[in-house]
């Protein structure tokens, strides 16, 4: 590659560290050594949820027992820190009021009642519910609502989320590594919560905001339903130049099913 490699992984602090993970940084930290690139560790804490203490301490002594070096994470610091991502919040949220203003997001404030009566309305037809180009026209948000309504909606304190706006009827295209170019097209790719309103940013956000400068990025096969998202978005937010991803398959069993993170034994 003609450009500085950085790679990343960032596991969530929800548990154990899972074998799927464990590969991943692998193929991460082997890249980057052979490339002389940089391996970053940043800790994905975007879901409080589901939060475990002293599950972020047990990763980090999880990955050097397995002596993947970093050069740069939430352990050793570095020049592009902070490296967790509910520390980053402000710059995040920045990004999110540029995307809102530029017409790339827009504010939603369905209840989750009112997701679960759709998404069953759907099922009564033998249809699944997305929040997309086709659907967000009929829900609660500032696309269908006046400016007014929608200020003092947030004024008051409603529950909403920052969803992004994918545009309609186009193909994006992502560069992978191992698949090549693969085109999705925008009208089958729902619109991303990328913040809530309760400060706290998702996965969606930080990939579009932290993949800046020249990142390769590996993780599984449900990162292509993601990534588009960031190359429709970077060149608007002028953050970003160069975007390249290699998405690795998900690890099975010896039945055929995806392991996850609760199959705590794998034989």
């Amino acid at each position: 590659m003609d450009r500085e490699v950085r790679v990343r992984f960032a596991p969530s602090p929800t548990g154990p560290l899972h074998i799927g993970g464990v590969r991943t940084a692998l193929y991460n930290f082997l890249f980057a050594r052979q490339c002389g690139g940089k391996m970053i560790l940043r800790i994905e804490d975007t879901d409080q949820t589901r939060f475990v203490p002293g599950a972020e301490d047990y990763i980090i002594e999880a990955l050097t027992w397995l002596g993947i070096e970093f050069d740069e994470g939430v352990h050793i610091g570095g020049p592009f820190g902070p490296y967790r991502q509910s520390d980053r919040k402000p710059l995040y949220k920045q990004y999110a009021d540029q995307l809102l203003a530029d017409g790339w997001a827009y504010y939603a404030f369905d209840t989750p009642q009112a997701l679960d009566a759709k998404r069953k309305e759907f099922e009564s037809q033998k249809k699944t519910f997305q929040y997309d180009c086709r659907t967000r026209g009929e829900m609660e948000n500032s696309l269908t609502l006046s400016a007014d309504e929608v200020r003092q909606r947030i004024e008051r304190g409603d529950h909403y989320v920052v969803r992004f706006k994918f545009p309609e009827h186009i193909d994006i295209t992502v560069h992978d590594l191992i698949r090549g170019d693969v085109t999705m097209n925008s009208d089958l790719l729902d619109d991303k919560v990328l913040f809530k309103s309760d400060g706290m940013l998702t996965y969606h956000t930080v990939e579009m905001a932290t993949v800046a400068g020249s990142v390769t990025v590996l993780d599984h096969d449900h990162a292509l339903t993601t990534v588009p998202a960031a190359p429709a978005t970077c060149t608007e937010a002028g953050n970003i130049e160069y975007y390249v991803c290699s998405v690795c398959g998900l690890l099975f069993d010896g039945d055929g099913n995806i392991i996850t993170l609760a199959d705590t034994v794998i034989s």
